[in-house]
């Protein structure tokens, strides 16, 4: 029985409250004995060239067992008792499709009902298949036999089992990467884990699926989201549905996505955005059960390495927009600064202290009550705030302002909203919690959200904050006749999308936004944060591990809290913190106050401005690397399997990561100035010493800047003059820096701004 409240601890069993800042866990549905259970079983007809079919799905129930000192439960056969009992199947043959978008990437979609649904693809928020896709499709050839049909192209296969029926996935050489389960495979086990298959509730006859795959010895999953446990899901059962976890120290995410690949050569994109919950061998070690709360399967399938994958996830998702230069500068933030002279005092600070910086961000303080969100400034604090944004224009920064999409009673924009229903609703057509949370599905309320955030912008605002996004109603009714099961997630793809295209209206070509929840497809609406960090290690950690699955799951950028957020930050962790946050594709320093580094110490602020002044040197580099990674939806901060995926050492590693494709980051995750590192096979020189390290298990000491930053042997880092802001880069200037060991030749990208096109660089 639990009885702590922690939301971590606390599950969704019979019994025990569901709470709105817990994820979904949708397993449970699959064992109770008043559900009908369909268990896929058979290949009834097939159209190979089609590609379209009948599966035959065999009607079951559980069936309480007792042996001596187990009681648990069996699926067994069951006839049904349905009346009229001529106008149902008791084993229903239903569609099943298959499709190749691409030689690496097949479609998969099986109904648990006769209706086939319309096709809904070109309005679907998650995907935005890329025209490229259908290029190649007539390399997969089409083979058939009595016991199968096969789908091959160079990367691949998908074999389809006519009895046992079952999805065989081989890669290019025949080996079996994974299976779908049969219930004959039960027989070779006393546990007998249901296999792929559906269920009808007792409670309301709806349906939801359950793909289940083979899980092999050694196997390894990675992907998911933004997950803060291990970055290896096996063991794991994660939940995927958007929540507020409160920080990067649990299994929660803001950002969780329906996809992920093993280290086996494959990755699966669970095309729905109803709640899943992914039992990666946590219940049974030899299996992948995917418990989707939605009624039809629908999962596109990669081949390959993870780059390819990768790519391929993307061309199907869409990739990472190439974000503004000023971007990639420092953000300088907190909680929050409260008037137009502290936000000019700080603009000032940082050009006196000679800390390169490109952003100021006001946080929840600059509508006339704290966070209540209004999108006007407060005049008795901003008396003239056009006045103050071209004043910070001029000494060469950015603004950004936050907001969040929920409007309390108070706030006086509430009557509006439920004047003209710009609202979620409940099945009355009124509230289903207390505030007026805004209905993205509405073009009206999307409309209406839009020119309040154009207003910001025209008057000088860069970019929005999209904080929130989490609370989506599950009993909601959306305007677009969708219930909460299937927009609840999709709300922050939804009020991403709304926010980045208000601002990418404004300023063409430099559309960008500051997000913490997303969605599959969120990528295509650039950038997000990982949330409200604690101020310790563990904190740092969970970031890292964040950014890290993140960045397998299709996102190109990402950044955090520099420090943690959640009270001041100890000098130690933050100093510890600073390079992490500058050797990310953006970097800010956000939290309670202070997060200034004048007001930590002096040696403090020539830390800041050093690991400052890195980064700015390194804006070329930083800027070619971030074009690379929105073409071929890469992340910037990079696990290092992704760079080496030929290292088993590699896939072990979640607390280093590459930056890019030839710079090696290990921040030094608790007090002391050195550390143990893997490096994968080969030189790697010390970027601060010089010094040259052997692949392998290394304790290294960090330099002056504390942190582990080592470049790959060969590598050409492009480096500026300094600057204190993004826009006075002399690009003309720009140094091709060598880092050579037991090479000869050195290579690099180089983009610079009005480029058409990435150059590579040899020497």
């Amino acid at each position: 029985m639990t009885t702590v409240g922690t939301q971590a601890q606390i599950q969704t069993n019979a019994g025990v409250q569901y709470l709105q800042c817990m994820p979904k866990d949708m397993s449970t549905d699959f064992s109770d004995l008043s559900n009908t259970y369909f268990l896929a079983d058979s290949l009834v007809a097939f159209d190979k060239e089609k590609g379209e079919g009948l599966v035959q799905w065999k009607r079951y129930r559980l069936s309480p067992r007792q042996a001596f000192n187990l009681n648990g439960y069996w699926p067994v056969r069951m006839q049904m008792l349905d009346f009229p009992d001529a106008a149902y199947d008791n084993d229903p043959a239903l569609r099943m499709s298959i499709e190749f978008m691409s030689p690496r990437t097949a479609r998969i979609r099986l109904l648990t009902t006769p209706v086939v649904p319309k096709d809904t693809d070109a309005d679907d928020p998650m995907l935005a298949l890329s025209p490229s896709l259908s290029k190649r499709k007539g390399e997969v050839k089409r083979t058939e036999t009595a016991n199968a049909i096969t789908y091959k192209s160079d990367f691949g296969s998908i074999e389809v089992q006519r009895f046992p029926f079952r999805l065989v996935l081989k890669d290019a050489q025949g080996k079996i990467m994974t299976q779908t389960r049969h219930l004959i495979d039960n027989d070779s086990t006393q546990v007998k884990l249901l296999p792929f298959s559906f269920i009808k509730r007792g409670s309301d006859n709806s349906r939801s699926t359950n793909p289940v795959f083979l899980l092999s010895p050694g196997e390894r999953i990675y992907g998911c989201g933004e997950s803060f446990t291990s970055l290896n899901k096996v063991g794991q059962k994660v939940h995927l549905s958007v929540t507020d976890p409160q920080g990067p120290e649990t299994d929660g995410m803001y950002k969780p996505v329906p996809f992920y690949f093993s280290n086996r050569g494959y990755g699966i994109f669970m095309h729905t955005s109803a709640p899943v919950t992914a039992d990666f061998g946590a219940s049974y070690i030899g299996a992948q059960r995917l418990f989707m709360a939605d009624e039809q399967i629908d999962l596109f399938v990669f081949f390959g390495e993870p780059k390819d994958i990768l790519d391929e996830y993307t061309n199907i998702t869409g990739k990472s927009p190439m974000p503004p230069l000023w971007s990639f500068g420092t953000w300088m933030s907190r909680i929050t600064y409260f008037s137009q002279e502290e936000g000019l005092d700080i603009a000032k600070k940082l050009r006196d202290n000679r800390i390169p910086a490109d952003v100021i961000h006001f946080d929840t303080g600059w509508f006339g009550i704290d966070w209540q969100c209004d999108y006007e400034f407060a005049r008795d604090r901003f008396p003239s705030p056009e006045k103050m944004l071209k004043q910070l224009a001029k000494d060469g920064f950015h603004t950004c302002l936050w907001q969040l999409p929920y409007f309390t009673p108070k706030n006086r924009f509430f009557p509006e909203i439920i004047e003209k229903g710009l609202h979620v609703k409940n099945a009355t057509g009124g509230m289903p919690v207390e505030d007026a949370i805004l209905d993205f599905t509405n073009p009206e309320t999307v409309g209406w959200y839009q020119s309040k955030i154009t207003n910001l912008l025209k008057q000088g605002v860069s970019t929005i904050k999209c904080d929130f996004g989490e609370a989506a109603p599950y009993n909601g009714f959306y305007h677009n006749g969708h219930g909460g099961l299937y927009e609840h997630n999709l709300y922050p793809l939804r009020y991403n999308k709304a926010l980045w295209e208000a601002v990418e209206r404004q300023y063409p070509g430099e559309g960008i936004i500051w997000a913490r929840s997303a969605w599959a497809g969120s990528q295509r609406y650039a950038l997000h944060w990982g949330g409200d960090a604690a101020t310790n290690n563990i904190g740092m950690l969970g970031d890292l591990r964040g950014g890290l699955s993140f960045g397998l799951s299709g996102f190109s950028f990402w950044s955090h809290d520099m420090g943690g957020f959640v009270t001041a930050s100890p000098e130690d962790i933050y100093r510890r913190w600073l390079p992490f946050g500058f050797l990310s594709s953006h970097t800010r320093a956000h939290g309670a106050p202070p997060t200034e580094p004048w007001l930590i110490s002096e040696s403090f602020t020539n830390a800041f401005r050093e690991c400052a002044e890195m980064k700015y040197r390194l804006m070329p580099y930083v800027y070619a690397q971030a074009k690379d990674c929105s073409e071929r939806g890469l992340p910037m901060v990079r696990a290092l399997l992704v760079e080496f995926p030929h290292d088993p050492g590699a896939w072990l590693v979640e607390d280093e990561y590459m930056f890019g494709s030839q710079m090696l980051v290990a921040p030094l995750m608790e007090s002391g100035n050195s550390r143990m590192v893997y490096l994968p096979k080969g030189k790697w020189i010390d970027y601060q010493t010089g010094k040259v390290y052997d692949g392998g298990y290394q304790t290294i000491e960090a330099g002056h800047i504390p942190a582990i930053i080592l470049i790959r042997d060969g590598s050409i880092i492009p480096h500026a003059p300094l600057a204190q802001r993004t826009d006075k880069i002399d690009w003309n200037a720009i140094e091709l820096k060598e880092y050579k060991a037991a090479t000869t030749r050195c290579t690099g990208l180089l983009f610079k701004p009005g480029d058409a096109k990435i150059e590579n660089i040899e020497k």
